[in-house]
């Protein structure tokens, strides 16, 4: 086992966090639906516990942060840019990288932001969609401390019915800011 597994393990259980090593095997293929999103530190400890797991998840974010002195460390942690000019675009652009590769998960925060949403965009879906790859179900519970990846879900082209099934899943979860998070 890599030095860096076994270190981010071992941070991992000293902030008294759980894994759920059950990777559904599409996961390695995927977009990660990534929720609660609540705080920076969902998505730290969220990365490190996947890292921990053996999947190998790519992230999207803004390209603004892609500049020194913190672009190599995204860059080397997965990140890709994404141009907020380019929107509209971007699940056809992150769903044509999805298709060209035999092993990618791409990471999405269906909240969108850290902050309180009244309902999740729709991105993760369409990217799943176009790119015909099921949806992980990633989690991180601040409430029971456990992340892991749940059950993925195939688009059935019927957004509503799916997004009932996706965050009934997460019904109950917790993130870092429990009052940031909506279903």
């Amino acid at each position: 086992m890599k030095l860096k597994v076994r270190l981010i393990k071992f941070v991992l259980r000293k902030a008294g966090f759980h894994i759920d090593y059950t990777v559904p095997p599409e996961a390695h293929r995927s977009v990660v639906v990534f929720a609660p999103h609540t705080s920076v530190w969902d998505f730290i400890i969220g990365k490190m516990v996947f890292v921990a797991m053996g999947v190998n998840i790519k992230f999207m974010i803004k390209k603004g942060f892609f500049k020194f002195p913190v672009k190599r460390l995204l860059l080397k942690w997965g990140g890709i840019p994404v141009d907020k000019n380019r929107i509209r675009m971007l699940p056809v652009d992150v769903g044509n990288i999805i298709k060209k590769s035999d092993k990618m998960a791409i990471l999405v925060a269906p909240e969108g932001t850290r902050k309180l949403v009244k309902s999740w965009k729709r991105g993760f879906y369409f990217i799943a969609e176009y790119a015909q790859v099921p949806m992980a179900l990633g989690y991180l519970d601040w409430k029971t401390k456990k992340g892991g990846i749940g059950p993925c879900v195939y688009p059935s082209g019927n957004y509503e019915k799916d997004l009932k099934i996706i965050q009934d899943f997460y019904r109950g979860m917790q993130g870092k800011h429990p009052e940031r998070f909506n279903l």
